[in-house]
Formats: C-alpha cells, sequence, structure tokens
C-alpha cells in the first residue's frame, strides 16, 4: 500500500436489516488483534474509536416496508464527514457494522475524489449485489441499499444528496450468487461488473478482477474496497446474518486480497457485516483480520506454522 498509516474507525452500525448483532463488530475485530497483526507488518496503526451516528431528524418513506430510516441517515452522515476527513490522513479502515455503513463511507471518500480530480473506482465483495433503494427493498433492510445509493439510483430523497455517484463502469462486485430481480435489471441496464460465482468456477477469480484493477489504474483511479463476510462460504465464515452458501473459498478470499494488494491501488476499506453473536470462538473475525493482513502485504505461506 502506497500509505503506510492506517486509521481503524469503529462503526457499529446496527440499523441496516432486522437482525442484530452487527454492532459488536468493531470490538470483535479489536479482540481479534487487528491493530498487532497490522503493526506487525510495518504499518503505523491509529484507532479512533467507535464513531456515533449524527442527531436523528424525522425522515419518511413511500414503502412501509422500510425500517430504522431516521437512524441510517444519521449514520451515513457521520460516516460521510469522518470518511473525508480522514482518507486524506491515512489508509481508513471502516470497522462495522452492516453494509449500511458504506452508504456514509464510501460517500466521504467520492467526495474527497473529487477534489482531488481522481475517479472514485469500488470493488464489492459480496453474495449480493445491494442495489435495492428504499423504494425497492421488499424486506425492507437498507443494507440491501448501499450500492444503489453510491451509484446514484433515484428514491434516497430522504438521504443526503450524493454529490458525486460512482459511475457504473466503475464499479465491480464479485461473489455474487444471491441477486433479486429488480437488481438484475439495475445490472442488465449498466454498465457495471458482476462477476457470479458460476464465471468464478469457470473462468477463477484472478482474470475479472485484473481487469477491472487495470481500468482503475489506466484512470489513476482511487479503489474503495467493501468486504462483506458473506463473499465467504459460510462454512468457514458462519458470522453473518445473510449466509448464502457457495462463496469464495479460503484462498479464493486470500488471493482476491493479494492481488489488490499487489495493484498498489486500494486507498480505503469497509469491512462489514461481521455478527459476532453468530461466530464459532471468533473464528470469523480472526479470517477477516487475516484477509486484512493479505491486503496489507501478507501472503499466506508467510505465517510461521507451530509443530506439536
Amino acid at each position: 500500500m502506497k500509505n503506510r498509516h492506517c486509521i481503524l474507525i469503529g462503526a457499529p452500525v446496527d440499523s441496516g436489516k432486522h437482525r442484530k448483532g452487527c454492532l459488536m463488530g468493531p470490538d470483535a475485530y479489536r479482540t481479534a488483534e487487528i491493530a498487532d497483526t497490522i503493526t506487525k507488518l510495518g504499518y503505523t496503526v491509529e484507532d479512533i474509536g467507535n464513531v456515533a451516528p449524527a442527531p436523528q431528524i424525522d425522515a419518511s418513506c413511500a414503502n412501509e416496508l422500510v425500517h430504522s430510516l431516521a437512524e441510517t441517515i444519521a449514520w451515513s452522515d457521520t460516516l460521510r464527514s469522518t470518511s473525508n476527513k480522514l482518507v486524506s490522513k491515512g489508509f481508513p479502515i471502516f470497522l462495522g457494522g452492516d453494509h449500511a455503513l458504506s452508504i456514509g463511507s464510501v460517500a466521504g471518500v467520492a467526495d474527497y475524489a473529487a477534489t482531488q480530480g481522481r475517479p472514485l473506482f469500488v470493488l464489492w465483495l459480496d453474495a449480493h449485489t445491494d442495489l435495492h433503494t428504499p423504494l425497492t427493498t421488499d424486506s425492507g433492510n437498507l443494507h440491501g441499499t448501499s450500492l444503489g445509493y453510491i451509484s446514484g439510483l433515484d428514491g434516497f430523497d430522504a438521504f443526503s444528496p450524493m454529490t458525486h455517484p460512482v459511475p457504473a463502469e466503475n464499479i465491480c462486485m464479485i461473489g455474487l450468487r444471491s441477486v433479486d430481480i429488480p437488481e438484475k435489471e439495475a445490472i442488465a441496464g449498466s454498465e457495471m461488473t458482476a462477476v457470479d460465482m458460476r464465471a468464478i468456477d469457470e473462468h477463477g477469480i484472478a482474470r475479472p478482477l485484473a481487469a477491472f484493477l487495470k481500468k482503475v489504474s489506466a484512470a489513476n483511479g482511487m479503489l474503495h474496497v467493501s468486504l462483506d463476510v458473506d463473499f465467504i462460504d459460510p462454512s468457514i465464515a458462519p458470522a453473518v446474518g445473510t449466509t448464502v452458501p457457495g462463496g469464495a473459498t479460503f484462498r479464493e478470499a486470500h488471493h482476491v486480497m493479494e492481488i489488490l494488494h499487489e495493484s498498489n491501488l486500494v486507498t480505503s476499506l469497509d469491512l462489514v457485516e461481521l455478527n459476532p453473536f453468530l461466530d464459532e470462538r471468533g473464528r470469523t473475525a480472526s479470517l477477516i483480520v487475516d484477509l486484512t493482513a493479505s491486503l496489507l502485504g501478507r501472503r499466506i505461506f508467510d505465517r510461521y506454522t507451530r509443530s506439536f
């Protein structure tokens, strides 16, 4: 990574879905020694603690299924300002919290990228596209609308405007295996790159990622990576409320992170949807910390293996 100063931002967002528990995510990553792991790779680490949502204001939506709208907006406003401020000072890592936090984290990075005259690219590592809007979601869960907001779709009138929406051609989704009909239609009519697990099975995970990174490099772009726990197969990452079988394997996930490190293009990172209440002795939190280490330069075979 070009920036050797990592900034940890606890974002205990738990308003984006009905099932609670993601608010414990930031402390689970700290317990899994994320700061110490990063420090051992030669980075400096600053943990600013957990941020708090802005004061809530009245908000409403025509879709009566939507819940926790005002709270999610409040989180988004705080994370947007925090992201915009910190991305200029280091490599921000947002410790989530559910995926609704990306509404704020990406908006803030996009605002900063615009001041630098650089395009923002987004890599969405997720089983879902999260391309709903508050008007199209049939679950009412706003964590499924994050990419819809980021890409500038209509229906987010209650939120602060996405001043610098990320162009569709600058968005790549990898790991998809649960996509609703309205989301499929949104993808079909856009220039987003959507890579499902069938494509990965047939062609591998490196080829589409390399093609996307080539575009980022050619444009001198900033790259935000949003890593959802459900990108990974639930057999090795069970601590997520939206488990979908058939996800990335241990090796595929690390391979992605190693490629991202070698690209030297990533400028900010989300770690989202960890629900420690659903974990098994911290195994998922530890895996995500290990993946972060791979993104920051640790190869999987560099780790010391103890003999017993």
